[in-house]
C-alpha cells in the first residue's frame, strides 16, 4: 500500500515543515545563500491564517520568521498563476517594514525584511533560470539603495533536469517542495542533511490524522478558489465577447444603413465593434468582478485578477464597476 504523503507545496504541509527548526535554518540558508553556522536562531513569529478582510475564505498562509534578532522573513507558496505577484509582494514587504516602528521612533529601529516567493507558475518570461533575487540599487552602478529589502523568487514550472552530485542546495530544496511522490523525496532527502529533517517533518505530519484532516481542507479550499476563479474568468470573457460582438454588429451596420455607402457600411462596422469590444470589456469585468465577490474573494484580490486578465489598471475596473 503507497504512503500518503503531504506535497510540501501546499502551504500548510510547508508551514509545519518549517517548525522543524533544523528543516527552517537549512531552507533560509540556501535561499538566502548562508553558512548554516552562520543563522544562530531562527524563530517562527505568527503563522496563523491570514484574512485581509472579515469575507475572506482562502486567506494567506505564510511563514514568518526572525532570524538572528535583526531580520524578518515572510516566506509565501502561491500555486495560482497571478502576474501582478510583483506588485503585491512589494505592497506586502512594504507594510512589514513600516510595521516596525510607531510615529515618532528611531528609523535605525528598522530590521531588514525579505520576501520569499515560491510559485507554481512562470512569473519572468524572459529567464529560463528558477531562481531570482532582487534589490533596491542604482541602474547603471548597481550600488545599494539600501539592503533593508529584498526579493526572491522561486519559479516552480522552470525547474528541470535530472540531479547530479555537484548540484546546489537551493535545487535541492526546490525539487523537495516540488515533490510528490515518495521515491523522489528518498532520493532529495540523502543529498542533503537539512532536507532529511525536513523530510522526516514530513513524514509524521503526514501520519497524523488530526494534520491530514487539515491539510486535505486547505488543500481542498485551494483548489476549490482556483477553480473558481478559472470559472470567473470564463465567464467574465464569454459575457465581454459575447455583448462586444451584438453590440459591434448592431452599432456597426446602424452606421452603414446611415450613410447609405458601401465605404460608409465599412466603416460603421469597423467603429462599431471597436464601441461593442469596449462595451464588451466593461461587460466581462461586471461579471468576473460579480462572481469573485460573490465566492467571498478579497477586493484588493479581486482587482489583482481582474487587472492581470483583462490587463487594465484598478482605477478603471473600478470606474466600470461604478458605472454599471
Amino acid at each position: 500500500m503507497d504512503i500518503f504523503l503531504m506535497k510540501p507545496k501546499i502551504d500548510f504541509a510547508f508551514k509545519e515543515i518549517m517548525t522543524d527548526e533544523k528543516a527552517r535554518v537549512g531552507f533560509l540558508s540556501a535561499i538566502l545563500k548562508l553558512n548554516p553556522a552562520d543563522i544562530k536562531e531562527t524563530r517562527l513569529l505568527n503563522t496563523n491564517l491570514r484574512k485581509i478582510h472579515g469575507d475572506d475564505k482562502l486567506g494567506i498562509l505564510d511563514v514568518r520568521v526572525l532570524m538572528n534578532d535583526d531580520t524578518e522573513i515572510d516566506i509565501e507558496v502561491q500555486l495560482a498563476k497571478l502576474t501582478v505577484w510583483a506588485e503585491r509582494s512589494l505592497f506586502y514587504l512594504s507594510k512589514m517594514y513600516t510595521d516596525q516602528i510607531s510615529s515618532g521612533d528611531d528609523y535605525a529601529r528598522f530590521k531588514k525584511c525579505v520576501s520569499i516567493s515560491i510559485l507554481d507558475f512562470v512569473l519572468f518570461d524572459d529567464s529560463d533560470e528558477f531562481y531570482s533575487c532582487f534589490h533596491i540599487a542604482e541602474d547603471t552602478r548597481h550600488t545599494l539603495l539600501t539592503d533593508k529589502m529584498e526579493f526572491h523568487v522561486l519559479e516552480l514550472p522552470k525547474i528541470s533536469g535530472e540531479l547530479k552530485a555537484e548540484s546546489s542546495n537551493l535545487l535541492l530544496w526546490a525539487k523537495f517542495i516540488n515533490a510528490e511522490q515518495k521515491e523522489e523525496f528518498d532520493m532529495i532527502a540523502e543529498k542533503d542533511p537539512y532536507i532529511e529533517s525536513a523530510y522526516q517533518k514530513l513524514q509524521i505530519i503526514s501520519q497524523d490524522k488530526q494534520k491530514r484532516l487539515e491539510y486535505e481542507a486547505r488543500e481542498k479550499a485551494v483548489r476549490d478558489h482556483n477553480q473558481f476563479i478559472r470559472e470567473a474568468e470564463a465567464r467574465g470573457l464569454s459575457i465581454g465577447r459575447e455583448t462586444g460582438l451584438k453590440e459591434g454588429l448592431k452599432e456597426g451596420l446602424k452606421e452603414g444603413r446611415k450613410e447609405g455607402l458601401k465605404e460608409g457600411r465599412k466603416e460603421g462596422l469597423k467603429e462599431g465593434l471597436k464601441e461593442g469590444r469596449k462595451e464588451g470589456l466593461k461587460e466581462g469585468i461586471c461579471a468576473m468582478h460579480s462572481v469573485l465577490m460573490e465566492i467571498g474573494t478579497p477586493y484588493s484580490e479581486v482587482l489583482d485578477i481582474i487587472s492581470s486578465k483583462f490587463e487594465v489598471s484598478r482605477e478603471y475596473i473600478k470606474s466600470c464597476v461604478e458605472d454599471k
